[in-house]
């Protein structure tokens, strides 16, 4: 084994990981992030940095904005979560995971630190993205929180500008049990005198992120008053073509993050360019940020979203996984035209699947399978839940035999979906 496959091995063996093993591994204040960015000199501290938060969509929010930033000739460093094949797809500069030999390092160098403090795999994991940037000097860092915002491990930075895409159902057991209470925990990455953006204008939440914006004296901004002239329009597979005003110029846009639900996330973008250029006096330049929206992929080796895998039948994954992100897959099937839909499906144990379950179509053909990892839920019972629903289909003990047999019935016109849950997406990528 290498010493790179050793130290992984380790972080996953010595630290509790929440994408493996659910609130269990969630530490409920920030004591433990807080001894180690201490232990380390506080590199955050000296961070020009963007924090992203909310319940869908900061993951390609945070890839658009580091994408901008990248074409605008800034070394960009992007902290994100989970990964799906290599560890490392966490923390980039540019587009380029952090090394190998600098995660080897920073692992050995700090055991007698993680035995002292006993942290998490994701606080471990944030504590070494700031390490990181601040060695090799990035210019901006966007930084996207894991889980909530007040209690994130991410929220030791000061960021210049604060954004939180929108409020919806998911982790509903650790961070509340009503779009108030999640709210209130997304707008602790509000801070004082620091601007914030509001991707999505939610009845349920205004009133908390208006408090908060006033209690800290943050100026608030909603992507829809920044961006009035916005338009979208999809051909027969979903893929979508914006006309927006960007930064007062009238522009197209092919974006390279082609899913429905992408159309919201580029608003939020692009509003957020013109808190960027207008407020904080960082200058862009239109055609630059068309640039960075229609080549994100390549910028920032984003995968997982509406990602094409293959043709005839036509293979798409996605990381939908909670009821809004369910809304907007289920409102993508309808813009697509296909004969039969085969859907691949698993979802972690400790998620509630009824209202998921309520809105997947009842026509398509069902693969029920299971994660490789301890949180996944039992393909049989997931089976079982989801015909109360209407939803019918076979089980499979691994994602990958659940897509072969769907490969072996597809027809040529068909679509094979693979989606509801992150891990099950990374086991066919």
């Amino acid at each position: 084994m290498s010493r790179y496959a050793e130290t992984i091995q380790y972080m996953y063996d010595a630290l509790p990981m929440f994408h493996r093993q659910g609130r269990t591994a969630y530490k409920k204040d920030l004591r433990n992030i807080m001894a180690l960015c201490d232990a380390l000199g506080n590199p955050q501290n000296d961070l020009k940095c963007f924090h992203i938060a909310g319940t869908n969509g900061k993951g390609s929010v945070s890839h658009m904005l580091a994408a901008v930033l990248q074409a605008h000739g800034y070394k960009t460093g992007l902290y994100v979560s989970p990964h799906y094949k290599d560890f490392r797809e966490r923390i980039k500069i540019n587009g380029e995971y952090i090394s190998r030999a600098f995660v080897c390092n920073f692992i050995e160098k700090n055991k007698n630190v993680f035995d002292q403090v006993q942290p998490s795999f994701f606080e471990m994991t944030v504590a070494m993205a700031f390490s990181w940037f601040k060695h090799k000097k990035v210019d901006y860092a966007v930084i996207e929180t894991g889980l909530g915002g007040r209690l994130d491990s991410t929220n030791m930075v000061h960021p210049l500008m604060s954004i939180i895409t929108n409020i919806s159902w998911d982790h509903s057991d650790i961070l509340g049990d009503s779009l108030e209470k999640i709210a209130v925990e997304k707008a602790g990455i509000i801070k004082q005198k620091v601007p914030v953006l509001i991707g999505r204008r939610q009845t349920e939440t205004k009133e908390v992120f208006e408090a908060a914006g006033k209690a800290r004296s943050a100026e608030l901004f909603y992507a829809d008053d920044l961006i009035r002239n916005y338009h979208f329009s999809k051909n027969d597979r979903g893929l979508i073509q914006i006309q927006a005003d960007i930064l007062n110029s009238k522009k197209e846009i092919a974006p390279s993050l082609v899913g429905l639900y992408q159309k919201e996330n580029i608003k939020t973008v692009i509003a957020a360019c013109a808190v960027i250029h207008d407020r904080l006096a960082i200058k862009l330049d239109a055609d630059k940020i068309v640039y960075a929206l229609e080549h994100t992929s390549q910028l920032t080796r984003i995968v997982g979203r509406w990602q094409t895998l293959s043709e005839h039948p036509l293979v798409i994954c996605d990381s939908a996984h909670n009821e809004d992100g369910i809304n907007y897959l289920v409102e993508q099937l309808k813009a697509m035209s296909y004969d039969q839909l085969h859907f691949i499906c698993g979802f972690v144990k400790d998620k509630p699947l009824d209202k998921i379950f309520s809105l997947l179509p009842k026509e398509a053909r069902y693969y029920f399978v299971k994660a490789n990892l301890p949180r996944a839920l039992n393909e049989s019972e997931l089976k079982n839940q989801a015909g109360q629903f209407g939803l019918k289909g076979n089980t499979y003990s691994s994602v990958k035999r659940g897509l072969s047999a769907a490969k072996r019935a597809a027809g040529e016109k068909d679509l094979i979906l693979v989606a509801g849950s992150i891990f099950v997406v990374a086991e066919i990528l």
